[in-house]
This record gives structure tokens, C-alpha cells and sequence, in this order.
């Protein structure tokens, strides 16, 4: 059983899954007092860019951790993968006709530089081990 649940924590499509029900979840209720199809069309796009973003977050702090030196390799990767996240969000929850922009991206927001700050933590922590 052990083995099962550490292949299915480890897989990509699980990952992808998680972050589209969860955080188009979260948007779904952020937008829940407007009238339909609106909560629907905010859950979904929120649903596919957190998916997206989650393979984003991960090849930009790859690139980034790679060519940065010395402490910028511990803080700039997830800065600038959250400033380029929080960017894509609002330009496209704009573009959506989200109307609760800010409640929608929050959590997803959080929830992502907090990925993004553990996921550079693991690599910084390997590279100064490995030198």
C-alpha cells in the first residue's frame, strides 16, 4: 500500500488533477453569488491555469535554480515564479470576466508560492550538499 500512494504522490497527473479540483473548487465558491454559467466558467479557468501553473512553477525554479549563483539561487526562483503566477492569474481571470479577481487568485496564490518556495528549497538544499 505504501508503495501505491508514494507512486501516486509522485505523479505528475495526480499533481495536475489536485490543483484543478482544488483551486477551481476554491473559485467556484469565491464567485458563487453570481448567477451561473459565471462560478462555472471562474472554477474552470482557475482549475486549468493552477494545473498549468504547477508545470510552470516547476520548469521556470529547474531553469532558474540552475544559473543562479549563492543566495539569489535560495529567493529569486519562487519571487519571480510567484510575480509571473500572480500576473498570468489576474491577466486571465480579466480576460474571464472573473468578477472577485483578488478573493479568487488568493488562495491559489498562496498555495502556489508556497509550492514553488518548498520546491527551490529542495534543490537549494541538494546543490549546496552536492557541490
Amino acid at each position: 500500500m505504501t508503495a501505491v500512494l508514494r507512486r501516486l504522490a509522485s505523479s505528475a497527473l495526480v499533481h495536475f488533477l489536485l490543483a484543478f479540483l482544488a483551486m477551481g473548487g476554491w473559485a467556484f465558491y469565491a464567485n458563487r453569488k453570481y448567477p451561473m454559467p459565471q462560478p462555472l466558467v471562474s472554477g474552470l479557468v482557475q482549475g486549468m491555469l493552477s494545473a498549468l501553473l504547477l508545470l510552470f512553477l516547476k520548469v521556470t525554479i529547474d531553469f532558474l535554480a540552475r544559473r543562479l549563483t549563492a543566495a539569489a539561487a535560495f529567493w529569486a526562483p519562487p519571487l519571480i515564479a510567484c510575480l509571473a503566477s500572480a500576473a498570468i492569474l489576474v491577466v486571465l481571470h480579466t480576460l474571464g470576466g472573473t468578477p472577485k479577481i483578488a478573493k479568487t487568485i488568493a488562495i491559489p496564490l498562496v498555495v502556489s508560492t508556497s509550492y514553488a518556495m518548498a520546491y527551490n528549497y529542495s534543490i537549494y538544499r541538494r546543490s549546496r550538499a552536492n557541490p
